[in-house]
This record gives C-alpha cells, structure tokens and sequence, in this order.
C-alpha cells in the first residue's frame, strides 16, 4: 500500500519540534513513536513505513532537546518530554483519517516510558515497548540530564510494585493489548526491569514478550534491528490490522 509522507511542526509550550506524518489515505488506526533518550524520529522512520503500509496514519516526532532542538538537552525535564508526547498524540488525533478509538502508542526506552505515563492522560489501544527505562518518581522536575546514572542503574535491579513507581502504576491500569521487546544483553535496562513491567500489566487484554537474542540496548547490529522490525510488523499485523478487519466484518455483517 503507497504511503504519503509530510514533514509538520508540533507546537507545545511556545515552541515547535519536527515531526514527520505518514498517511495510507483512508480511515484507520493511527500510531505514535516515540523516540529514546539521545535518539530522534529518524530511529523510527524505516519501522514508521511499514507500519503505514499496513494501512496506519503514522507519526514520528522529536521530543524536544533532540533533532532541532538539542541545544535544550541539559534542561529538558520528564515533564518537558511528556507534554511533548501529549501535543504528539493531540496533532495525530487532529488527522481526519484517524479512528480516534484506534489509536497505537510505540516507545523505545525512555520513550517507552513516556509511553505508559501517556496512557493515563489520552486513550491508547495498543501499547508496544521496546527495551522500556524506569525511573524514579522523585525529582521529576529535575533536567533529564542530571538524573544520576549508577541510581538509576541500581534502582532498575530491584524489584518494584505499582504502588512504589508512577509508570508502573499506569500499566497496572491499561487494558489494551501489550508487547515489550526485550535485549538479551540489554547494559541499560537490565531483566529485573522487564519483569516489572511485565508484572505490573496484570489487567491487559493481552500481553506479548519478545527477546531478541545477542541484542544490546540500542539494537546496534543489523541483525538485532531487523529482528525488531519483525517482531512489531508482526504483532501490529495482528492487533492493529486484526482489529480493524474484524471491524469491517462486523459493519458488513
């Protein structure tokens, strides 16, 4: 299915960041990726193209102090990123193609985490996570930057509840389809983590975990991002695509 591709500015907090909107042309689901920490929505580009040959309105975007506007990465704070994510999801919703009932949420690390917090602020159908971050929910004002890396390393080991970290409180609360794509020799989020997750998804519809063997964290071989490309393009097939068939069937039955 041919895919048009337009570059668009997303205005939040009297800025703009760059994002990049991709549209089937007709009436379906849309998704949202979300870059990581020190990534930009060129990571997302090729995986946005077959996800919108699958009949999706895709958009990718640059969270602020990435892409153009990285001079701001010292400053930026998980709020920051968050009303990005928010004002994202609001431009998708605002196409005329889009189900708003048929929306899709895909995060990368940091991203990833975003993701799950968005969830409690815009409705999201389906939610994929690649090798999603944690964080503590204290000193969420503080820049991004200035967060202490061997406290996050240590606080990621350990095993957390919902009721002891925001993000897993907004898993615990999802009720739509999952998958979390996990390295198998991830150096930044380490099993412990995914396990979290994992655990914290106790009310999903469903919940699909995926490993991708030899991987590291930023899936820097070839082999490990084609793995990736694989396990999302099949699961999006089976639960974005699905849903929308089976859609069709009811209104023709």
């Amino acid at each position: 299915m041919a895919t048009h591709s337009d570059e668009i500015q997303i205005p939040v907090a009297g800025e703009r960041v760059a994002g990049t909107i991709m549209t089937p042309g007709s009436n379906i689901p849309g998704v949202l990726f979300v870059h990581g920490w020190g990534g930009a929505q060129s990571y997302d580009l090729s995986r946005a193209r077959m996800i919108a040959g699958l009949g999706c309105v895709c958009l990718t975007f640059d969270l602020r102090g990435h892409g153009a506007t990285q001079e701001e990465r010292q400053r930026v704070t998980r709020e920051d990123n968050l009303l990005d994510l928010v004002s994202a999801y609001d431009r998708l919703v605002q196409h005329a193609a889009i189900d708003r009932r048929a929306i899709a949420v895909i995060g990368c690390s940091y991203g990833a985490y975003l993701a799950t917090l968005l969830t409690t602020l815009r409705p999201v159908r389906w939610l994929a996570l690649q090798a999603p971050a944690l964080y503590r929910d204290t000193h969420w004002a503080l820049p991004k930057y200035e967060l202490d890396p061997q406290d996050l390393a240590s606080y990621r080991r350990t095993s957390i509840t919902p009721a002891h970290n925001r993000a897993l409180a907004a898993c615990e609360q999802f009720t739509g389809d999952v998958l979390v794509v996990e390295s198998e020799h991830d150096e930044l989020v380490p099993h412990a983590t995914i396990m979290n997750y994992r655990a914290a998804f106790a009310r999903s519809h469903s919940l699909t975990h995926r490993i991708i063997d030899g991987a590291d964290h930023g899936l820097t071989s070839k082999q490990s991002q084609q793995a990736y490309a694989t396990i999302l393009t099949r699961w999006a097939t089976e639960m974005i695509v699905g849903a929308r068939t089976e859609r069709a069937a009811s209104h023709l039955g």
